[in-house]
């Protein structure tokens, strides 16, 4: 069977929805907010500049799925593209499916002169997921993630 990449439309978001609810169980054992969640895709989906969603199909279903965010590098006069919710179906996954998504994401950014390069953020302990994506030709950065939450209510301290 050959997978068909194409880019999600809005008759998709409850596909996509379902999915990311999977990805933050899965790998952060989080229950997010349905309804937060769902306004956050339909957002993307009606608003390109925000980023997009691009789906894999076997036989008419989706099978997997994975985003693509925008960060603009002055250093580099360029964007890297955030791939970002990243999911395979379970009984799709050592198949291709990712490995697909991801070539068609190549190939449309190495056809942009705007595009500088990829980024991702991987779990420290899903070896599997940094095994994946250094077969890929990716390498772990020198930079590690700090952030603050707003939606979790985390408390910034100031001294």
């Amino acid at each position: 069977m050959k997978t068909t990449i194409r880019q999600a439309t809005g008759n998709d978001a409850s596909a996509i929805v379902r999915f990311n609810m999977f990805i933050a169980e899965e790998t952060e054992h989080f229950q997010l907010d349905r309804d937060r969640l769902g306004k956050g895709v339909e957002a993307i989906l009606s608003d390109s500049s925000k980023g997009v969603y691009f789906l894999a199909e076997l036989d008419g279903n989706v099978v997997g799925q994975l985003m693509i965010t925008y960060e603009w590098s002055d250093w580099r006069n360029g964007n890297f593209w955030w791939i970002q919710s990243v999911y395979v179906d379970r009984p799709h996954r050592g198949k291709g499916v990712f490995r697909s998504l991801y070539q068609h994401v190549y190939d449309l950014a190495s056809q942009r002169e705007d595009v500088c390069g990829f980024r991702l953020y991987v779990d420290s302990q899903n070896k599997r997921a940094k095994n994946t994506y250094e077969q890929l030709g990716m390498k772990e950065a020198r930079y590690e993630l700090y952030e603050i939450d707003f939606v979790l209510k985390e408390p910034a301290r100031f001294s």
